[in-house]
């Protein structure tokens, strides 16, 4: 297949090379990205790549975060191994928590005893390996919080990599549930890869069925909104609901829509215009 490639050059990469990432990745058919130092080069399927919906989005982040001036621009490639090109631009990540670490790397990076845990996740296209500041922060909750026999819901799962490192701490019962086929099955292959047993569904918040201790939701604001009330539905009394995929910006009509549904925040982190919240029902 055919890929467009958008260079797109900044003054700062700061805020705008995250916003960029969500906003093409997330609404978009954007299906990956690699960082440049100053800049990013982000990939789309030929016959799904739409100009004018490009530069609309681009036109609302500038407007909305009143970005650095950038530039950027279009070339047609041929066909190629992605994952082998997203890997050459992939790096090791340490998470750093409470008085702890977690250090998240591929199969090719160097393996480190000096942390706390270790979690190796394939860099594949499945969102979800702790650079963008959302995973960082919920990897981040899962470590701090209490996991030892919870039931754990991961939606949104992407790599699995939340739910991964909660069956590491103790967890009793781990389910992931995505949406996207890519997802899944990227999924499957890191909980085999980190000797980690988790029940993994290819479906949506529609279909949830059980009930949790922990749901942790790391998707975006509007499906967040959208699903909240069937994740409260499946929630133990007393229950932990993890949000992060939003802006500080949207933190109040979240809070607010959770308060109507009987959660009370307890928490938040904050990273990079980034947030992530901590619900108790």
């Amino acid at each position: 297949m055919k890929y467009i490639e958008v260079t797109f050059t900044m003054d700062d990469t700061g805020l705008f090379r995250d916003l960029l990432v969500d906003t093409l990745g997330n609404e978009g058919p954007y299906e990956s990205f690699v960082e440049t130092k100053d800049g990013l080069k982000a990939y789309v399927p030929v016959n799904l790549f739409d100009e004018a919906w490009l530069k609309c989005q681009l036109q609302n982040l500038q407007e909305n975060f009143h970005l650095s001036p950038f530039t950027f621009h279009l070339s047609e490639m041929e066909d190629k191994n992605w994952n082998e090109e997203w890997e050459k631009g992939h790096r090791a990540v340490l998470v750093e928590y409470n008085g702890g670490s977690v250090w998240v790397r591929a199969p090719f990076h160097p393996h480190r005893t000096d942390v706390d845990y270790e979690l190796i996740i394939e860099p594949k296209m499945s969102f979800g390996t702790a650079h963008h500041p959302t995973t960082y922060m919920m990897l981040s909750y899962v470590a701090e919080l209490d996991m030892v026999g919870k039931r754990v819901l991961d939606m949104g799962c992407g790599t699995a990599i939340l739910g991964i490192l909660a069956k590491m701490r103790g967890a009793s019962y781990v389910e992931g549930v995505d949406i996207d086929e890519w997802a899944f099955n990227n999924a499957q292959e890191n909980a085999f890869s980190n000797g980690v047993e988790i029940t993994l569904k290819l479906c949506d918040a529609s279909t949830l069925q059980g009930n949790f201790d922990i749901i942790i939701a790391n998707i975006n604001r509007n499906i967040l909104l959208a699903d909240m009330e069937r994740y409260v539905s499946v929630l133990n009394a007393g229950g932990t609901l993890l949000l992060s995929g939003f802006y500080e910006a949207d933190e109040g009509v979240l809070v607010a829509r959770a308060n109507e549904l009987g959660m009370t925040l307890r928490g938040k982190k904050n990273r990079d215009g980034w947030s992530a919240l901590q619900l108790v029902k």
